[in-house]
């Protein structure tokens, strides 16, 4: 808490208003393959991001993936000014997870960091995906792959 709100004072002192981030945000583009994937396993299955980045800077490169469903966190905004934020809720990529558990789907995760550990945990079946050397030494329990082709196989072996 404490540094987010450092971080909004900072934008606040800079003068960037949440316009700025997202023309910044705008310019990025999805990682090579990143749209195929996400098609081609919206083919057969529904796929949801769960992500902790906020709903605000996330809608630039949504629109590009073609709208998945996404689940994060919301800004405040006053006047094109980020004023404070909103977490939905503690560990929610966890608790979202158990959410969809306990109303009995089946839930494959893949994630990348530490922040994602706990949510690959409370899944059916959780992966790492292009992660750090040091994540993947520190979780061997989690099946770690590289490209999206890896991925897409080991998703539909857990269907």
């Amino acid at each position: 808490d404490k540094l987010m709100k450092y971080r909004i004072h900072i934008l606040d002192q800079h003068g960037l208003k949440l316009s700025d981030i997202q023309s910044v945000i705008g310019a990025l583009r999805p990682l090579e393959g990143a749209l195929d994937f996400l098609r081609e396993l919206r083919s057969f299955i529904q796929v949801i991001v769960l992500s902790d980045t906020f709903e605000e800077f996330a809608q630039p490169l949504v629109r590009q993936l073609e709208w998945p469903t996404l689940l994060c966190h919301k800004l405040e905004v006053a006047n094109d000014r980020i004023v404070n934020y909103r977490l939905r809720i503690a560990d929610q990529k966890k608790r979202t997870v158990a959410a969809l558990r306990h109303l009995n789907y089946n839930v494959i995760a893949a994630g990348d960091s530490y922040n994602d550990t706990a949510m690959l945990g409370e899944a059916d079946v959780g992966c790492l995906f292009r992660a750090p050397e040091n994540v993947k030494r520190e979780f061997p329990q989690f099946k770690a792959v590289e490209t999206y082709c890896e991925l897409l196989k080991l998703i539909k072996e857990a269907l």
